[in-house]
């Protein structure tokens, strides 16, 4: 199964309002979940000033951005990444508008909400009342952000793909595995051995079942194998 982890950053928050656009689009495929090694990373040219608010936030100013392809120069190579598969995206209330609006004005079919899997509405499902941040969910579970100095579209898609997996858990059942055969239960005893068992089991068998047992036995002849494994009555 083929997923796609995705992440934008923007000029800003509202691109019907303020004329925002998005400035970077970040993509990393999963193969049944597990990254694949191949991803899809462009900056792209907002043909606007990024306000320095912005740039507080992902570090990506208008220098860097004065040489890049517009939206509409990328658009092709990027739907032919993400293809019809599902996208999982924190927070798509926000991405999926903003790629939409560049999607329309660049004369390229939308994206359908339908093949969205919001990380954040899962957390909030799992973690109801807790912190669902990116970074939230990263001390939740344990995975390293400490690169994320910046916010980046590649690089958060990179840690996304790592919560992603923790929040459907998948890493979470292999290490209740791993700690269960290791390191073994109380009931199991250490190390996870069997304890011998301290006394014979009581027979389930009734007398009427004994009886009749030993009748067929009796009746297969005195050099029937069950012999030998038969005891007196």
């Amino acid at each position: 199964m083929r997923e796609i982890v995705l992440d934008t950053e923007t000029t800003g928050l509202r691109f019907r309002e303020d004329g925002d656009r998005i400035i970077e689009i970040g993509c990393v495929e999963l193969i049944n979940h597990v990254p694949s090694g191949e991803t899809f990373q462009h900056y792209i040219n907002p043909e606007r000033d990024v306000p320095a608010e912005a740039v507080a936030i992902h570090g990506i100013s208008n220098d860097k951005l004065v040489d890049k392809p517009v939206f509409a120069e990328i658009a092709d190579a990027f739907l032919a990444f993400i293809a019809d598969d599902p996208l999982i995206i924190h927070n798509a209330g926000f991405d999926v508008p903003f790629l939409n609006f560049e999607l329309e004005t660049a004369g390229r079919p939308t994206l359908s909400f339908e093949r969205v899997i919001d990380t954040l509405l899962i957390a909030r499902q799992k973690h109801p009342g807790g912190g669902n941040r990116l970074d939230d969910l990263c001390r939740r579970y344990g995975v390293d952000n400490s690169q994320r100095t910046y916010h980046g579209a590649l690089l958060d898609s990179e840690i996304l793909a790592d919560v992603y997996l923790e929040l459907i858990g998948g890493r979470q059942t292999a290490l209740s595995l791993t700690a269960h055969i290791d390191g073994g239960s109380e009931k199991d005893g250490p190390a996870g051995r069997a304890r011998p068992r301290p006394g014979t089991l009581p027979s389930r068998l009734n007398d009427a079942e004994r009886h009749a047992h030993r009748a067929f036995v009796d009746a297969l002849g005195e050099n029937a194998l069950w012999n030998g494994y038969s005891t007196a009555d």
